[in-house]
């Protein structure tokens, strides 16, 4: 009997919609612990351990970070963009002035906190890092948003992803354009192909996933190679799989389908176990307070609430945009502090920024801060505003 209960209470938290934010916390904190005991250099040397297969031709060998990072995030983004076209088909994006909102606050999100972090180290050693505070975190924004479940409107949910999908792109293009030593164009023209044919078989009619599952992996290998982000194929892919307005289940809805356990019960919690585990160091808590340490937690935690707020009030007020049903401005708020969990994007961004380790790992621990700021901030605010609202 007290098996089938424990049974039980383990189905029903994975089917709560909190579980997967739960879930990618607890893996922080093991990530933490492990990064800071003996089993610290055991699980650097695993992560960059090489995986995969390589040929006079074709080059799949890579460390499993980088398999990680760039290969299993490709299916997170790949559903985040099949949850956002679904939106723009037949949802909460699918007028312009909704879709538009989004695109503006994240333009903000990226602008203010790459003027702050340039105002503290303009003429610096460090003024090469101003791309560092502009991206958010989409995989750990969402993980905590889910955290309060059905208590926001649904509409926050797709506004973030969308924005921080925006976000992430424009990263992307200022790592290709700034950070990038060099961009292989041919590889590009390639990727471009690919995308060209996944767009014709939609087209076509083709309803098979395969048609478009398929020649994305293919265009993930070329997108990678070309020295972009490869995680931008799964966006790209997503956007060509076909759907309807209706209520028939469409290709896309299917994959959707298929994709939100995998993604939030595994790929997350490896993401999130691999890419936290920072070492302390006794000298991390004084460089916060140097130039480059206070750009990053001020453009993290003020510049990206403040630059989504701002935007998203003036292309609303303006007639620009509208709000998602249901939204106030307070989720606004809420919405914008999270866009300041950084943290992967930004650390990545860090390291093509400089070559002292020193100046990098000031720059982790900064990062790591900034977010933590950000994401309690942004829950608290979500959290309070809903419980204020229960109580009347």
């Amino acid at each position: 009997m007290a098996k089938l209960i424990n049974l039980s209470v383990f189905s029903a938290f994975f089917r709560s919609s909190s579980a997967g934010g739960i879930l990618l916390l607890i893996c922080v904190a093991v990530s933490l612990g492990i990064a800071n005991t003996g089993m610290a250099g055991s699980f650097e040397n695993f992560l960059q351990y090489p995986f995969g297969f390589q040929n006079e031709t074709v080059q799949l060998r890579y460390p499993v970070l980088l398999w990680i990072n760039d290969g299993l995030m490709a299916i997170f983004f790949l559903l985040v963009g099949l949850e956002i076209k679904r939106e723009v088909v037949e949802g909460e994006l699918s007028s312009l002035k909704q879709a538009s909102l989004p695109v503006l606050a994240a333009i903000g999100g990226v602008v203010l906190p790459a003027v702050i972090y340039s105002l503290f180290n303009s003429g610096e050693a460090t003024a090469n890092g101003w791309g560092i505070p502009m991206a958010t975190d989409i995989a750990f924004a969402l993980g905590i948003l889910s955290l309060l479940g059905d208590k926001v409107p649904s509409g926050i949910k797709i506004f973030l992803a969308a924005l921080a999908i925006v976000d992430d792109l424009i990263a992307i293009l200022v790592i290709a354009i700034f950070y990038s030593s060099e961009l292989h164009t041919d590889y590009l023209m390639y990727a471009g192909g690919i995308f060209l044919l996944q767009i014709a078989f939609n087209r076509m009619g083709l309803k098979n996933i395969f048609f478009y599952v398929l020649p994305g992996i293919v265009m993930w290998y070329f997108i990678h190679h070309s020295g972009i982000h490869a995680t931008i194929a799964g966006v790209l892919t997503a956007l060509t799989l076909p759907t309807t307005e209706d209520d028939t289940e469409s290709s896309l809805e299917k994959l959707e389908h298929a994709l939100t356990k995998p993604v939030n019960f595994i790929i997350m919690p490896i993401f999130a176990i691999a890419n936290t585990n920072i070492t302390f160091e006794s000298n991390m808590p004084g460089g916060l307070l140097g130039n480059m340490g206070l750009g990053i937690v001020l453009g993290l935690f003020l510049g990206k609430p403040a630059g989504i707020f701002l935007m998203s009030w003036l292309s609303v007020k303006s007639g620009l945009s509208e709000l998602p049903e249901k939204t106030k401005w307070v989720h606004v708020l809420g919405l914008g502090l999270l866009g300041g969990i950084g943290f992967t994007m930004s650390v990545f961004i860090a390291l093509l920024s400089f070559n002292d380790a020193g100046h990098q790992t000031e720059a982790k621990f900064a990062i790591l801060i900034a977010s933590l700021l950000a994401g309690i901030a942004g829950f608290m605010v979500l959290h309070r505003y809903n419980s204020a609202k229960s109580e009347k």
